[in-house]
């Protein structure tokens, strides 16, 4: 199993934060390099506990599509986003708030596994840690500077 951590700083309150971070359509702007797009579930706006979204985006010049289900929710302190159908062979992304002095500390915990043993380990090692890192790193970027306009 493979874990990345990220923690960032935004200038906004938690509540702003933890919203900007389940809205659909912010999702797509921030993934617009992979082009990813809601096809089905949850496509605009805020998803919420046991709401599914699909994505289709390209990743690795591949169209892949990945079925996500909010399966926590503890409003405004976390939520918890697990794949039901996609290429991984598990896939849990944790999000976690904490506002200290007006800011938020938003913290990212993804746990994944890659199907095809030896080389899907491989593959992880050489590109996809990193891929999914730098995706997660612009979608924070994305939500920053969202989220700061509201203050």
């Amino acid at each position: 199993m493979t874990t990345i951590n990220l923690i960032s700083k935004i200038n906004a309150s938690k509540q702003i934060v933890f919203d900007v971070s389940r809205n659909i359509d912010i999702h797509q702007q921030s993934a617009s390099p992979s082009k990813e797009k809601a096809i089905a579930g949850i496509t605009s706006g805020l998803i919420n506990l046991n709401e599914t979204v699909t994505w289709r985006g390209k990743h690795f010049g591949f169209y892949i599509t990945h079925k996500s289900r909010i399966t926590a929710m503890n409003f405004y302190d976390s939520f918890v986003d697990e794949m039901e159908k996609g290429k991984f062979k598990t896939f849990k992304h944790e999000h976690f708030f904490e506002e200290e002095n007006g800011i938020t500390i938003m913290k990212d915990k993804l746990q994944y596994e890659t199907p095809f043993g030896i080389f899907g380990k491989l593959f992880d090692d050489l590109l996809l840690k990193k891929h999914l890192t730098n995706f997660l790193l612009e979608r924070n970027k994305i939500l920053k500077v969202v989220s700061e306009k509201y203050v």
